[in-house]
Parts: C-alpha cells; structure tokens; sequence
C-alpha cells in the first residue's frame, strides 16, 4: 500500500473508527474518504480499524492501516480494547491530530479525556445525528460529551440539519464547529450521461441497508398503493442486506400481498456492481424515517443516485434536504403522508421529461462537493489551537 509523505508543518493524523472497510455504510464511507483526501494533503495519516480480514484492504490507499483486536461495537468490551491501544501509544498519540470520526471511539475517550496523560495534543470530532440525541438523552453521557466537544480542536458535522441539532444539544460546540459535507466515493464508477430510451417498465430502484428506518416498507406500500393500471408496468428493485429483526421477511412478505407489483430482491451487492444497477432504474427512492433517536443525518446514497441521472423521492426528515434538493433534484415529501408519497411516485411514473430534467440537474448538484475540501476544513493547521484543558 503506499503512503503518503507529511508536508512540512503537518502533524501526524490518526484516525480511529469502528466502521472501516469492508464494512459497508455511509459512516464507513465517510471515513475511508476522509483519511485518503487528508493524507492527498500532505498529512501522515495512519487509520486504526476493527478487525478484519488480511484480504480487506485496497492497494490504492495513500495511508497506513492498523488493524485492532476488537469487533468494532459499542459495547464495554470494544471502549475497554480501545482504551488499552490509547493508553498503550499516548506519548506518540500527544505529539500529533487525533480524529474520532464516529461515536464508537468516542466513547472511550469520555473517560479518558479527564486524565492529562492520555489526551492527544489535538483532537477532531464528526457527529453524524443518531448520536448526538443518544448522548444527549443521558444526563451523563450529556456532561462527558459536552466536556469531550470543549476539549476538542475542532467539531464537524455532514448537514446543516445535524449542525443545528448539535448546537441545540450542545451549544458549546459553536466557537468550534464546521461543515464537512459528503461527496461522491473515490472509485465511484462516473458515467456520461446517455439517452434513457422508454422500456416497458419503470423501475424505482431503493438502495440501503434493509432496516425500518430507512423506508423501504413506506416506499413499498407507496408503489402498491397505485391503480392497477400504474402497478402493471412498475417494478420494485431494492438493493441491501444487514437485515435487521427480520425486516426482510416482513417486506417479503408485504410484497407477496400485491403479485401484479413485481419486486425483486438483489441482496447486498458490492460497490462495483451498483453503477449497472444504477443505469438500469429510472427512479431512485429511500424514504428514510426518524425512528426513536435514529435519524438520517445526510445520505451519501442520495449522491450517488443523483450522478447517475435518477431523479429521487425521499421524506424530509433529517439532513436528507443537504442531499436532495425538492423540486431541483427529486421530490421530498413530509414524513407519515402516505398519500402524498404515492402522488410523488405517480408524477414521476407519469411525466418522463420531469425525470429527465430532474436527473439531468441531481449530476451537477452531486458533483458539488469534494472530500479535498472537507478534510481541508478539519485540518487547516492555520486555524488550529492546542486542545482544552
């Protein structure tokens, strides 16, 4: 693997998550690209990871990995291993850039942040949104994570949605916080924009992990709920695994209700499969649900729908407005409106040159962002401070 050469007055980075590839998901995502447009920058960035196989790593990454001894849970086991490793290397860990760029890590370093000797010399936080009410519904893990955030270098989060929902739980975050958006994955398969020629059905494809929150059954229930006539020349295509309380059996079984809706299955396809799934849909749908204290707090998947061309129909819950731009980019629509859901799905089925249009101006719009740019506003060393005492 290669790695990168520190620039001159670039501290060392490192970078500690328990969602790492080839774990799947938008947090695992973030944090892969983060490291490699930070060490494209010229830091030394060194990853620490869960456990995984000696196969699960890519030869293009201009940063070192270390693989830890832990599954890479939240559970007491995990923050207990990770502690150990923290404690373990502190006086390299003091001399350089701590990064904590999801809440697993961040909970070991609640209970270390009140011993000096164990506190790098700078450290950086990303929230994502489910957490920042999770830690806020608990009084205690309330005064460790506001004690962690003043203590921090520098705070980021994905959406204005969840920067908001971070300052209203935690306002001691605002003289330290930025937005780091998501982009478009390094090796995302960029295709030219081609004519969609008419075929004989419309295909709304849903990609994400099949799990309540993210709406596969509204999308579903939405689509079934149209004139037969609509039904008989759609087809349902949904991409996921990581089945959770068998949601997939559930959605199976709703799906056997309506046979005149062919839906299809495709399972959890790897990354370099999805550009071909991408390119035979016309729709894109993932009506995510704030379910409990589990919100979505951006969508890299938006982004990625978005720059193959589909228009896109989700709710407007969460930060999914910083990914998907109503009536520019596709069609949001206020959570729990079934009848408003399954209108937005008939106008898009209906007016082609509306989906055009709208996939036409989703390419532009998920181009917008770069990791370059993100990880150049965590780390511009000009405006970094020692970290609080």
């Amino acid at each position: 693997m290669s790695v990168s050469t520190m620039a001159p007055g670039f501290e060392p980075v490192t970078l500690i998550t328990h969602e790492f590839y080839p774990r799947r998901g938008g947090i695992a995502t973030f944090a892969e690209e983060m490291a490699r447009a930070s060490a494209n920058l010229g830091h030394d960035v060194e990853v620490w990871a869960q456990a995984a196989p000696p196969s699960a790593e890519k030869a293009d990454w201009p940063f070192r990995l270390r693989r830890l001894p832990l599954r890479g849970t939240q559970d007491l086991s995990c923050q207990f291993q990770l502690a150990r490793e923290l404690i373990r290397h502190r006086r390299r860990l003091r001399r350089g850039t701590v990064y904590l760029p999801e809440p697993g890590p961040m909970l070991t370093m609640m209970l270390l942040q009140f011993f000096r000797a164990f506190r790098p010399h700078r450290f950086v936080l990303t929230f994502h949104g489910s957490e920042i009410l999770t830690f806020a519904a608990s009084p205690l893990r309330r005064r460790l994570t506001g004690g962690l955030i003043r203590r921090a270098t520098r705070v980021s989060t994905l959406s204005t949605y969840t920067q908001e929902l971070l300052l209203n739980h935690f306002p001691e975050a605002a003289d330290r916080i930025t937005l780091t958006p998501g982009a478009l994955r390094s090796d995302f398969a960029v295709v030219a924009p081609r004519e969609r020629a008419p075929r004989d059905k419309v295909v709304v494809l849903t990609v994400g992990r099949l799990h309540p929150r993210k709406g596969q059954l509204e999308t579903l229930e939405a689509l079934q709920s149209l004139p037969a006539e609509v039904r008989a020349g759609l087809e349902y295509r949904i991409v996921g695994g990581q089945s959770k309380g068998g949601y997939e059996e559930t959605l199976r079984e709703r799906s056997a209700r309506c046979p005149d809706l062919k839906v299809r299955f495709l399972g959890n396809l790897p990354d370099e499969e999805l550009s071909q799934v991408y390119e035979d849909a016309d729709i894109f749908a993932m009506t995510s649900r704030q379910l409990d204290r589990s919100i979505e707090g951006f969508g890299l998947v938006y982004l990625e729908a978005a720059a193959h061309g589909l228009p896109v129909v989700a709710h407007h819950v969460g930060g999914v407005a910083d990914a998907v731009v109503d009536g520019h980019t596709g069609l949001l629509v206020p959570e729990n409106r079934p009848a408003q859901l399954a209108a937005a799905f008939e106008r898009l089925i209906h007016d082609r040159e509306l989906r055009l249009r709208l996939g036409d101006a989703g390419r532009e719009w998920a181009r917008r962002n770069c990791w370059k740019a993100s990880a150049e506003a965590l780390f511009r060393n000009e405006h970094l401070e020692v970290a609080r005492d």
